[in-house]
């Protein structure tokens, strides 16, 4: 069964501002507060950390790798799970907007589980792990 994550939320800051912090892998990282490395730069638009860029999260040997499928700057950031990692059908959608007071992050992650029944858990895991760093991150 399909997992679905879906986050909004406000920033103070441009989306300029925030797209560049968000699209940067490492950046991204320290920001989620899981490590995050780039193994392949991208060749398309977004440039190194654009359309197929490849990024590993978590630790050498554990974590599981992450390319990115589209991206248009200060717009979309679309982007699947290519190997390992507990889920499949993986797709990580963030859509960022201009607001009166600064910036909105739309982010949507849709997914299935390799490990039958633990779709709930990983879900609630992910949502409630990102959505607390991307609150971090608008307060500072």
């Amino acid at each position: 069964m399909q997992q679905k994550v879906e986050i909004h939320q406000d920033f103070p800051q441009s989306v300029s501002h925030v797209f560049a912090d968000l699209s940067d892998h490492e950046k991204l990282g320290r920001i989620l507060g899981a490590p995050m490395t780039r193994l392949v730069d991208g060749t398309g638009p977004g440039g190194k950390n654009g359309v197929g860029s490849v990024r590993r999260v978590g630790p050498a040997g554990v974590g599981f790798e992450e390319t990115i499928v589209s991206c248009e700057t200060d717009r979309l950031i679309e982007y699947r799970v290519t190997k390992g990692g507990p889920i499949k059908n993986h797709l990580g959608r963030m859509v960022f907007s201009e607001t009166p007071s600064g910036s909105h992050l739309h982010y949507v992650i849709t997914f299935d589980s390799k490990i039958p029944f633990a779709g709930p858990l990983l879900r609630k895991i992910l949502g409630d792990a990102a959505s607390k760093a991307l609150q971090k991150y608008a307060r500072r």
